[in-house]
């Protein structure tokens, strides 16, 4: 065998590396245990990598060591799983520092790790590539390939095993919070078993992930084993830096209220022991020396005394636990550690319960994007791609590539069928945020009732018929682009909550008062004239402006005569393809038809007519049902024109004389003494079209 680097291995195709990422992503779905899942990759992945030594090796942060948790080879090893490396004496250590990928094409020419490299000559390893495992939240450590022959590790290469990686790494964490959880569960039945009372407390809790019916629960147990009148669970809110009571448990009082309550840390009994991290005992006159929502409510039902646990876990104080009695110094120390324990047992069940509710949210949001994104791959769009070269469309598009990288709201104007929707989309395939969602609204198919809860999602209970939580098509669109098509056609009320979502990214479910932020772009359509719903009042001033940061003006087909042509040509193939017939030849005298037209339809009623004509059309030449199209008849000379002939032929002797302007103060709209939208009307009743 040579000692000389091996030369790369033959790229591997894509649709190869495709195929091993989704056997990489089965065997995670199919394994929780890390052993098992490591040695189903390593015959996943040896058809596209070359590798003999497979290995996961993890940081631990305790001694700041790699620790090699897992090696999967055929070949006999000294490396035994469980052996520690100093994070600075190993390539393991320096990419988990680095979070760079670590290639060794053979190991007689690395001199940083002479340890580690002899103990690579003991056991046969001659070439190494190592990249970092990382999730979104925390560095684990790194996966290994190791080879017994030296070789030459390639850009492609490794940038696939990153990629493995990227989805290993999420594997592994998951493993890692399922042995931290299985953990947990091991100190719960060991308290269960000294303690007879945070047995029945944790009884309680263990059934229970969602917050209020697990406050419920506990309130319930705890009143078995301490005398009290009153129960409250309160958590830090970081966004707001205040304390969020969840419910209040008044049994002789108010019963149990699940109206949320926003109190500040400062001047709150809850607020002083999240500050503290100490149980709190207050007697009466403490109590009234906290000036907060809570303490006033305390103080108004008649407690006269109260205690405060902090809720501990993770060296991560999460919120309180209070209990409130109308009695006087109803707490006794006895009363004081029991609760020092249960409360430590409640900070373990919130934290699930908060991660699970996250997890939840999670997997709905996905649930909701799947069902959207099959909808919208079922529902046919009107043309695959953008079809034109006239002088006005490329001008556009130019507009487009200018505007799309950035995450400027659009506004894109023109008439019904100029192909709006489909601008929306090249602007979102051609920004940053093309990985993410594209979401439609089309804000006039929507009952001016439901859109809200469309937009922005509703609570369950919100009102009637809302059953369930229901994410809005803000959240879907979260870290992608949300277009709003037919924005014009949204209520007035519901316009400043647009607004403010558009401004600071944040809303509220409907029947919530939890705010939520997005990171939405936002492209929106309408073929009205906004400014004119501006001047009358039936559209807000403040959101017109922000919607039209960057306004797009869509051309009618009737200004594109150049593309018609083309246009005809592109609809004709694609509909004879998908009917199985065969279109050669479309007529001259049918062609100069269809450009003469002046389509008040646009793009869609051209696509609609050429579909009837390949459904008409029995051989091979194309067969349009002209008589469909009312065509402007011209007038007979010498004769009196009609009022509308009249019309038309004033109107064109103003467009010629301003050379085709209709706006300013020098347009044909000012000559004409008419308002510019009403004479775009006009003209497209009358048939107008230009002459180039």
């Amino acid at each position: 065998m040579s000692d000389a680097p091996t030369r790369p291995l033959a790229p591997v195709s894509p649709e190869a590396q495709h195929q091993a990422l989704l056997d990489v992503a089965e065997a995670i779905s199919q394994h929780h245990d890390l052993e098992e899942l490591f040695h189903d990759l390593a015959a996943r992945l040896h058809g596209v990598v070359e590798f003999d030594f497979l290995s996961l090796i993890l940081h631990d942060p305790s001694g700041n060591v790699m620790r090699l948790r897992i090696l999967e080879t055929e070949k006999p090893s000294k490396f035994r799983p469980g052996s520690e490396f100093p994070v600075g004496e190993t390539p393991a250590g320096w990419v988990w520092e680095t979070q760079q990928p670590y290639a060794l094409a053979d190991r007689e020419q690395e001199t940083r790790f002479p340890a580690l490299m002899e103990m690579l000559r003991e056991n046969g390893v001659r070439s190494v590539c190592s990249v970092p495992l990382t999730t979104a939240q925390r560095r684990l450590g790194v996966l290994s390939f190791g080879r017994g022959t030296a070789h030459e590790y390639g850009a492609s290469e490794i940038a696939f095993m990153q990629q493995v990686a990227r989805q290993v790494a999420v594997a592994v964490d998951n493993a890692l919070n399922f042995a931290r959880a299985q953990a947990y569960q091991r100190q719960l039945a060991q308290e269960r078993d000294r303690l007879r009372v945070l047995l029945e407390v944790n009884n309680a809790m263990v059934s229970k992930l969602d917050l209020r019916a697990l406050f419920s629960a506990i309130s319930a147990s705890l009143r078995r084993v301490i005398h009290h009148e009153y129960t409250s669970l309160a958590l830090f809110e970081e966004s707001t830096n205040r304390m969020r009571v969840l419910a209040l448990d008044f049994p002789q009082g108010k019963g149990l209220i699940h109206e949320e309550m926003l109190v500040p840390v400062d001047g709150s009994i809850a607020g002083s022991a999240f500050r503290s991290r100490q149980p709190l005992v207050l007697n009466h006159a403490a109590i009234g020396g906290f000036d907060s929502p809570t303490s006033r409510l305390l103080q108004a039902e008649g407690v006269r005394s109260a205690v405060c646990m902090p809720l501990i876990t993770h060296d991560r104080v999460l919120g309180t636990l209070s209990l409130a009695s109308l009695r006087d110094a109803a707490f006794q120390q006895g009363d004081v550690d029991l609760l020092v324990q249960v409360a430590g047992q409640v900070a373990i069940a919130v934290e699930n319960a908060l991660a699970f509710q996250e997890i939840a949210e999670l997997k709905n949001q996905l649930a909701q994007e799947k069902l959207y994104l099959e909808d919208e791959i079922r529902s046919e769009m009107n043309f695959d791609e953008i079809v034109g070269e006239s002088p006005l469309l490329r001008a556009v598009l130019k507009q487009v590539e200018t505007v799309a990288p950035t995450d400027s709201t659009v506004l894109i104007q023109g008439e019904t069928g100029t192909g709006k929707e489909l601008i929306a989309r090249a602007i979102h395939n051609l920004s940053h945020r093309r990985e993410h969602t594209f979401v439609k609204v089309n804000c006039a198919a929507i009952p001016i009732g439901l859109l809200e809860s469309e937009l922005f999602g509703h609570e369950r209970g919100a009102f009637t018929g809302a059953i369930a939580q229901r994410n809005g098509r803000f959240e879907l669109a979260h870290r992608g682009t949300l277009f709003l098509d037919e924005v014009g056609d949204i209520p007035i009320e519901l316009q400043p909550k647009l607004l403010r979502v558009l401004q600071e990214q944040e809303f509220e479910r409907l029947g919530s008062t939890r705010t939520i932020r997005v990171d939405v772009r936002v492209v929106a359509s309408t073929n009205r004239d906004l400014a004119e719903m501006v001047a009358e009042r039936t559209f807000r001033s403040d959101l017109y402006y922000r919607l039209r940061v960057f306004p797009l003006v869509l051309p009618p087909l009737r200004e594109r005569q150049d593309d018609i042509p083309t246009l005809v040509r592109y609809f004709a193939q694609k509909y004879a393809r998908r009917m199985n017939r065969t279109v050669e030849t479309i007529p001259s005298e049918t062609l100069d038809s269809l450009v003469r037209y002046s389509w008040p339809g646009n793009i869609r009623e051209l696509e609609n007519l050429i579909e009837r004509a390949v459904i008409v059309s029995p051989g091979p030449v194309l067969r349009v049902p002209l008589s469909e199209l009312k065509l402007p008849a011209e007038p007979v000379a010498g004769d009196i024109l009609t009022l509308e002939a009249a019309e038309r032929e004033h109107i064109l002797k103003a467009l010629e004389a301003t050379k085709w302007v209709l706006a300013g103060p020098h347009g044909a709209a000012a000559k004409l003494a008419m308002k510019r939208t009403t004479l775009q009307s006009r003209i497209q009743k009358l048939g107008i079209i230009r002459n180039r």
